[in-house]
């Protein structure tokens, strides 16, 4: 879909105000806040609205009663349907992103282009595999499952290796309190901030790593070779593996500015790119975090439009 051309001496014509990527609770705030300050939004995500919200066992941290994330999921999803100057196109994958002096330009898989005078970046990430960390070397293993995939009731009395630290793992023990599960952490130095929540949990124990090796996974008993921090070397064994290291950013290509870790901060942007979410950074992926950004760049838009307007 391609802009009008406008007249001489008229104002450019958009498909809308606004346009969001990415439908997670960022994008979602995002749209619903814009609507409120009469802005036109359109918001384009692949699959389903708050698909990862979905996923989430037990919340502990949200605002509003929601004790897991179908429950938020399903309450965020209500709302935005029914906001009337949000338009959504769901199934719909964001292969470029583009921005000029005057708008921004999405082209979507399909090949249409979708133009607005600014675009909300809210992609957020996707999970990392042991090939995607320089700590873990696993040659003859698969695809390996992330710890939130583990069946509470099947674990039962089993010892899972988990790799990386991730906060995953609280919400695997708020969800199931009452699991004997034994979780065998192995993580890098860079993840120990993330473990305080868990470090006196009696169902964990802690293995800080230098490097490990894996020497088969998935729901196979597994062993791994590993070195320690302290350089002391030792072999351990457990009933299954999974993984909690993290994510990677997930991004259109086009006119955004990313950081040498991948994520895209939202200063350095361009002015009419405004990134919100977990594509921000690293260090602050949580939903009340995402919530608020989200809320805060559509009206980062907002007035920036109105700014635009009183200039001309």
């Amino acid at each position: 879909m391609v802009d009008t051309p406008p007249r001489t001496g008229s104002p450019t014509i958009h498909d809308a105000d606004l346009i969001t990527i990415g439908g997670g609770p960022a994008g979602c705030a995002a749209a619903r806040m814009a609507a409120s300050v009469g802005m036109r939004s359109i918001l384009v995500e692949p699959d389903r609205l708050c698909r990862n919200l979905y996923r989430i066992p037990a919340l502990n941290n949200v605002l509003g009663g929601y004790t897991n994330g179908p429950e938020l999921a399903d309450s965020i999803v209500a709302e935005l349907k029914s906001t009337e100057l949000c338009r959504l196109e769901l199934g719909r994958h964001v292969t470029e992103l583009r921005a000029d002096e005057v708008r921004v330009t999405v082209t979507v898989d399909t090949g249409a282009r979708l133009t607005a005078s600014y675009a909300i970046v809210a992609t957020g990430v996707g999970p990392l595999q042991p090939r995607d960390v320089s700590w873990i070397t696993a040659p003859d293993c698969p695809t390996l499952p992330p710890l939130w995939r583990a069946d509470a009731a099947g674990a039962q009395g089993r010892t899972l290796l988990v790799l990386g630290g991730d906060r995953p793992i609280g919400t695997f023990l708020h969800a199931n309190p009452t699991t004997d599960t034994r979780l065998l952490v192995a993580y890098p130095a860079t993840d120990a901030y993330k473990i305080e929540e868990i470090r006196e949990d009696p169902r964990v124990a802690f293995l800080p790593v230098e490097h490990l090796t894996l020497r088969c996974g998935g729901d196979a008993p597994v062993s791994a070779d590993v070195v320690g921090q302290n350089g002391e070397r030792q072999t351990v064994t457990a009933d299954a593996a999974y993984l909690s290291i993290g994510n990677a950013p997930t991004a259109p290509s086009g006119d955004l500015v990313r950081g040498a870790d991948g994520y895209c901060p939202p200063t350095g942007q361009h002015p009419r790119v405004i990134v919100a979410g977990d594509l921000r950074s690293a260090r602050f992926q949580r939903i009340m975090t995402a919530l608020g950004s989200g809320s805060e760049a559509a009206l980062h838009a907002y007035y920036a439009t109105r700014e635009l307007l009183t200039k001309g």
